[in-house]
């Protein structure tokens, strides 16, 4: 009894450690790729000038500057303000950033023998109901910011940003109920086993076809069930992460920074994280709602495991390929820097092209290696369907999450009456419909027997 509770406590931990540090790199990937997309939409080249030895890694190092500029400013607190509330509000916004991931599933179930291992971090049966009791408790980060701050500037952000947040979980959580009626669970793990296979629309029609052990089709994806949810969710999202054209809490023209114009330092660097780790959390719902969450496009569970050895070979040759391109480019960096900066930046396309040369070499010799074996262990299966499962959760929450940084840089911002008329006049209304629709749909294949039923 002590060993499982041990073992369990060490899953739990590491499951912990897992989701901790997978928000943690995703939010400033997504403050480096927002510099990078902002400057390919303007039109000019964006972060390229901080190096660490010459090395500027396409502008990451720009995440360690940001860094060491946060910790380092001044700490300084307004002399009027509410000290205990002012220093809770960023935590509450990073608590709850970082708690809502808790029920994601990032890949199916491990099996090895008698031991099953859920990959989420809070596998329960209502996984959608806390992600959305949870997620409400945000707007408590910015009333509390805005208030215990002492500035006017700071308190009507809080209060634009109470009002938008509020206004805008209503057609969120309603844009969700057509999803629930269709799937019949909460638990968010069995709403990504739902969208497995090809599309089927529960039995009505079959879009597809299997081959082997794996298919051929569009896929059986919640956006395709309910795509008008889908576009409500999205926009409600936007709002909710108080993101461009929603960004009327920090609305610089009018109101300075909103909420946090009183914050500086990490306590100014936490509530930053806030918004990207949202963004990440907000990106992972919709895969798992609406994208198939951890599900490999044609590909199921069993048939990653059965073809995890010739997949892996392909992998590993796909591998090559991109690296001996980014070897290429790199080395032809070089040749169009040289001489350009005078200083250790000008050899950088050069070692780094020597580097990327020697991973493709390395990876080669463990493609051969492969060769020589006729299939994987069991366990071996098992570890690689999973991580085929991950990085397909990850493709698809990483394009998810660049939407919001192309809609921040191509949509104009809304005035505060377009925001409030779009949520309780356009978004409401279209949720209430769709919850009509599914609901007759729903009823009409139950008492015609249509398909496998609802």
């Amino acid at each position: 009894m002590t060993s499982n509770l041990l073992l369990d406590f060490v899953i739990v931990a590491l499951k912990a450690v897992f989701l901790l540090l997978v928000l943690l790199v995703m939010a400033p990937v997504l403050i480096v790729l927002e510099r990078k997309i902002s400057a390919w939409i303007q039109d000019r080249p964006g972060p390229n000038r901080a190096d660490i030895g010459g090395f500027r890694l396409a502008g990451f190092v720009y995440i360690v500057a940001d860094a060491i500029k946060l910790f380092t400013k001044e700490n300084f607190t307004p002399t009027n303000a509410n000290r205990f509330y002012y220093y809770l509000a960023p935590a509450i916004s990073v608590a709850v950033a970082l708690s809502t991931g808790a029920v994601l599933p990032f890949a199916d179930t491990l099996v090895f023998g008698d031991v099953s291992v859920p990959m989420q971090l809070l596998p329960i049966n209502a996984g959608l109901l806390w992600f959305f009791g949870v997620a409400s408790l945000g707007v408590y980060g910015i009333i509390l910011a805005g208030w215990a701050s002492n500035n006017k500037y700071s308190l009507l952000g809080a209060l634009r940003g109470s009002a938008q947040i509020i206004s805008y979980e209503i057609p969120m959580g309603l844009s969700v109920v057509g999803l629930l009626m269709a799937y019949q669970t909460l638990e968010l793990n069995k709403i990504v086993l739902a969208q497995g296979g090809p599309l089927s629309f529960f039995g009505l029609f079959d879009l597809g076809f299997h081959v082997g052990p794996a298919w051929i089709g569009i896929p059986n994806w919640g956006v395709f069930i309910q795509p008008l949810a889908f576009i409500i969710f999205l926009v409600a999202s936007y709002a909710e992460t108080n993101r461009t054209p929603f960004d009327l809490v920090e609305s610089e023209a009018e109101i300075v920074a909103g909420f946090h114009v009183e914050y500086s330092a990490m306590k100014f660097g936490m509530f930053f994280f806030a918004e990207y780790m949202a963004m990440v959390v907000a990106s992972s719902i919709m895969t798992t709602l609406f994208f198939g969450g951890w599900q490999v496009p044609f590909f199921s569970t069993q048939a990653l495991q059965q073809l995890s050895l010739p997949m892996i070979r392909v992998g590993l040759i796909g591998t090559i390929a991109v690296l001996a391109l980014m070897a290429v480019g790199l080395f032809k960096l070089y040749q169009a820097n040289k001489g350009r900066f005078g200083d250790a930046r000008d050899n950088e396309g050069k070692i780094l092209g020597v580097l990327v040369s020697a991973l493709a070499v390395l990876i080669a010799a463990v493609l051969v290696a492969t060769l020589s074996i006729s299939a994987l262990p069991v366990w071996g299966g098992v570890a690689f369907a999973a991580v085929a499962q991950f990085a397909s959760f990850f493709v698809k929450m990483f394009l998810i999450a660049s939407t919001f940084v192309w809609v921040r840089w191509t949509v104009p911002r809304f005035r505060y009456d377009q925001l409030m008329s779009l949520g309780w006049k356009t978004l409401l209304p279209l949720a209430l419909a769709n919850i009509f629709v599914t609901g007759v749909v729903i009823l009409l294949m139950n008492h015609f027997k249509l398909g496998g039923g609802i």
